[in-house]
């Protein structure tokens, strides 16, 4: 198997797949100890030819296969391409074009939910892939055969299964269903995290305003850090630490020893001087600045038995169309759609609507309900 070292070859590889319709792409990579991910392996195959890539090798330039992954003639294959494709955006500022994501198209297809490779090796080639190299050094050189033979699987496996999936969604009709989902994964914004919308992911409950104004700016200043750094977010701060740090907000280093997910003698050292500084800033905010809270919804619970309902109902249809439940509804589009008609979420639009989102609707209204049958759950109207 080739292992590409040099530009003047993977100028000729890139050449090469771009004579063909489709391109299957994976990536080995390290990032336990920074922020960004670090690249340490690039796999390709068309329907010819299989090749790793050595991104790590004196004087190799990428430029060749950034351009193969810019060409909108060429469908770029991967699975779970999330972590794969931030990796193409850091270090070219670009999403490549003409995605294709196995993974998505096996959820839609009846596969289940967030399908991992190795099962979908497995369903539709009938092999049984060696995963033991899985977690193995990938910066290390030089590669074992073992890793070589693992990493190659990972893109030619990939070329049958794309040619299934396809074939799948082209008879079901499921193409919007897909496109919907890789409109997401096209954006640049998907895999570009803004320091100020740093706080979002904590899913934190405050319940004062200068909580939240506190844990926007620290969840801010976290973000800059890490990737200033280039260290893992919880290595600058946990997220416990954080949050307890906008609920207390000490000023001062000796208020931070009586905070207990800040480890002891954290209030002298030099972030907790950025910190103290940021909690200051917080406390002159004048009330009108300080952020909106959600308001509180004052009708029945989306876990109460509205909720349970319609989780139910899209546990039937999912079942029915032998799709994945998540890609139809995830468990805050529930919440959402029973707290709000007009609720901005995914399973209220397009095909997910017309699925279940008016059903979902119809249930919450009492126009339909339920009922369990020896063929499943099934919809009645209620009239009156």
């Amino acid at each position: 198997m080739e292992l590409i070292t040099s530009t003047a070859v993977l100028a000729a590889f890139s050449e090469r797949a771009a004579a063909h319709d489709f391109v299957t792409v994976d990536t080995e990579f390290l990032r336990e100890t920074t922020y960004w991910p670090k690249l340490c392996l690039l796999q390709a195959a068309t329907e010819e030819e299989a090749v790793l890539i050595d991104p790590l090798a004196d004087g190799l330039s990428l430029a060749p296969f950034f351009d193969l992954l810019a060409n909108d003639k060429v469908t770029k294959v991967f699975h779970a391409a999330r972590q794969d494709i931030e990796i193409f955006v850091k270090l070219t500022g670009r999403v490549p074009l003409n995605i294709f994501d196995t993974q998505i198209a096996a959820s839609v297809c009846g596969f289940g939910d967030s399908v991992s490779y190795d099962n979908l090796v497995r369903s539709i080639a009938n092999v049984e892939l060696d995963k033991s190299s899985r977690f193995t050094d990938w910066a290390a050189r030089p590669l074992s055969e073992k890793q070589r033979l693992y990493a190659l699987a990972d893109v030619t496996h990939l070329r049958d299964i794309y040619k299934t999936l396809i074939q799948q969604v082209e008879e079901t009709k499921r193409w919007d269903w897909v496109e919907d989902e890789l409109s997401t994964m096209r954006s640049v914004d998907t895999y570009v995290i803004q320091p100020e919308q740093a706080w979002e992911r904590l899913k934190a409950k405050l319940n004062r305003p200068r909580d939240l104004a506190a844990l926007k700016a620290l969840a801010a200043w976290r973000e800059k850090r890490a990737q200033a750094t280039d260290q893992p977010r919880s290595r600058v701060l946990k997220d416990d630490a954080l949050v307890e740090l906008a609920m207390q907000r000490p000023i001062s280093p000796e208020g931070f020893d009586k905070l207990r997910a800040v480890q002891r003698g954290f209030g002298r050292s030099a972030a907790a001087g950025e910190i103290i500084a940021i909690i200051k800033a917080v406390e002159t905010l004048p009330k009108v600045e300080l952020p909106a809270m959600p308001e509180r919804y004052r009708g029945p619970s989306p876990r109460g038995a509205v909720g349970d309902l319609v989780r139910v109902l899209l546990k039937a249809v999912s079942e029915q169309h032998g799709v994945a439940a998540r890609i139809i509804a995830t468990s805050d589009d529930i919440d959402a759609l029973v707290l709000d008609d007009e609720a901005d979420v995914p399973a209220l639009k397009g095909w997910r609507r017309k699925l279940f989102g008016d059903k979902a609707l119809a249930i919450k209204h009492g126009k339909i309900g339920l009922a369990a049958t020896r063929k499943g759950i099934i919809e009645f109207e209620i009239s009156g």
